[in-house]
């Protein structure tokens, strides 16, 4: 697409600002050298996601800054590409280092595998940055018009393709990584050098970018922990006594909607066939062609690859897709997926290393009271015997770790009260999105408020026997889903303060919608929902049913056939 003779009328605003950027420089110079506002200009903040940093505010404090003539409480997110959520201590260090220096001291562990640092302010996005980059990290398409982090199984157990696996989703992530000099231009001070063609300066691309954001992950069945069917691509492994084969190619995942547009859904993505291993990075690029070229750029809401997929349709879509590649999709292999959650405890490979899986609640790396979870982690980094592994479920595991270091990881744990605990399977398998103060979107709590809905709701699991049952249970400040909800077993999306929809009939493995149940209910009515349906699921479940399944059995929802079906 190119920027001449384009009736901007007819395109988003968004589009315009893209365009008019320079290849994503914008004024964010100029913006950041303003010392009279610790805000950046109104276009910038749109290209500053390109460079993974959202400019946010205090909502807590907003009303009372308002009555003192006092501007927001301005901060800003800084969001950390990493490719399968995949770094050694040393990059632990530094990012814990950043953490207590430029941010609130708090790491945030997000549902893409990326760090979250919050509470930024302007004066120190460069030195963090610079810090970040240092650990030879970056924060490039970590948010933006782009593809973004990309995922990929941090479970190594039972697979001898997980490094396979890990190193095709690096490859994707830097092929589709944007390749203007802006960001370094910008952060690091290097110097602007001369300018080419179009094609040089982002070969894939272009100047528009694409028309929203893109999302890919990989995973290795029986493991679904990226939730491989909500990403824009899907990567399935496919292994043949040890040996990855390929993939099977997902396309058309996406869990955004908006209250009260019925244009808007979350959607599972299709199947669409089977692809080499060698293939990998050629489909994953012929995928972002189709969607920067059918793509909706006039309204921004109906942009996702789902939306392109869904009125091209799905035979139009890979017969576009066939035209740019050189060979054809073979039929789909077999497959089978057992869960989307994570494991935790010590798990031994079948290379002979361990893996001690975490719980992080609400991926909020942090020190509360006697519980010093960030200093423990800090401890086991510098000791350089574990790599550290971010999950798509908003947890921790430290891999690749020998027999005879296992004790000493435990008995820091143990010194600072962060030993994996006594927790309810429910709890173990719990997301939140970060949601207020800080989100603009957000019309609810998550991450602040979930734990303390779960204690109540471990009254009834702990009363019905279920307390280790495991129930994937999911809560959003807004309907955009970024903590993937939809596909929870039990869904909450913020509607207001204190009120949420409730979701329920998603599955174990990620492969199915949920649906609604009851609309613009508060924490009493929740628990007064949940308690009789969870009573009936301990007395009449059948043997190994999930509590998912239950409820699409026992009718209680209905099971989604047509993503346009999804009531929200």
């Amino acid at each position: 697409m190119s920027d001449q003779n384009i009736n901007w009328a007819d395109l988003s605003e968004v589009e315009k600002i893209k365009t008019d950027s320079n290849y994503l420089r914008g004024t964010l110079a100029e913006s950041l050298a303003d010392p009279i506002t610790g805000a950046i200009a109104i276009d910038d903040r749109q290209v500053s996601k390109f460079h993974g940093i959202y400019q946010q505010f205090d909502r807590d404090t907003e009303r009372e800054r308002k009555k003192t003539k006092l501007e927001p409480d301005y901060s800003f997110l800084i969001r950390v590409r990493v490719p399968g959520g995949l770094v050694n201590a040393d990059q632990w260090l530094q990012m814990d280092q950043i953490a207590d220096e430029y941010a609130n001291g708090t790491l945030k562990l997000t549902t893409r595998q990326a760090f979250q640092f919050h509470g930024v302010l302007k004066g120190n996005l460069k030195p963090s940055i610079q810090s970040i980059n240092k650990a030879l990290l970056d924060t490039i398409a970590a948010c933006g018009d782009v593809n973004r982090n990309v995922m990929a199984s941090p479970h190594p157990y039972g697979s001898n393709v997980f490094d396979q696996v890990q190193d095709y989703a690096s490859k994707v992530s830097d092929h589709l990584t944007p390749r203007t000099p802006a960001y370094y231009e910008i952060w690091l001070d290097q110097k602007k050098v001369a300018e080419g063609s179009q094609g040089e300066v982002e070969p894939l691309y272009g100047p528009v970018y694409l028309p929203r954001k893109f999302k890919i992950g990989f995973t290795i069945p029986p493991f679904n922990d990226t939730d491989v069917f909500t990403q824009d691509i899907g990567f399935i492994a496919i292994e043949n006594n040890g040996v990855l084969e390929g993939f099977n190619v997902v396309a058309g995942g996406g869990m955004g909607t908006t209250f009260g547009d019925a244009e808007t859904y979350p959607r599972l993505g299709t199947v669409l066939g089977f692809v080499k291993a060698e293939n990998t990075v050629d489909i994953a690029e012929k995928i972002v062609l189709v969607q920067k070229e059918q793509g909706n750029r006039k309204i921004r809401k109906n942009a996702r690859l789902k939306y392109t997929i869904d009125r091209l349709g799905i035979d139009k879509f890979k017969e576009l897709l066939h035209e740019k590649l050189a060979y054809k999709l073979e039929a789909a292999r077999e497959y089978a997926l057992i869960r989307n959650g994570d494991k935790f405890g010590w798990h031994q490979s079948v290379n002979g290393d361990w893996y001690l899986g975490l719980f992080i609640e609400g991926g909020r790396v942090k020190d509360v009271e006697s519980i010093k979870t960030k200093t423990a982690l800090r401890e086991i980094a510098d000791l350089n015997i574990s790599d550290f592994r971010l999950s798509g479920n908003q947890n921790l595991i430290l891999g690749k770790i020998k027999a005879e270091d296992k004790n000493k990881i435990n008995e820091i744990l143990k010194k600072y009260d962060s030993l994996p605990s006594t927790i309810s399977g429910t709890r173990s398998n719990s997301i939140a999105c970060v949601a207020l103060n800080t989100c603009s979107l957000a019309f609810a709590e998550a991450e602040r408020y979930l734990p303390g809905l779960i204690d109540k709701i471990e009254s009834s699991l702990s009363d019905f026997g279920l307390f280790k049952d495991e129930i994937v249970i999911r809560m959003t400040g807004c309907a955009n889903g970024c903590g993937r909800p939809y596909v929870a077993e039990i869904g909450f999306i913020g509607k207001g303060p204190g009120r949420y929809n409730l979701y329920l009939g998603g599955n174990f493995k990620g492969t199915r919608l949920n649906n609604l149940y009851r609309e613009n209910v508060n924490e009493e009515e929740i628990l007064q929902e949940l308690r009789p349906i969870l009573q009936d699921y301990s007395q009449n479940r059948t043997e190994g049913e999930a509590f998912g399944d239950f409820v699409i059995r026992k009718q209680y929802v209905k099971k989604i056939v047509n993503p346009k079906d999804f009531k929200h």
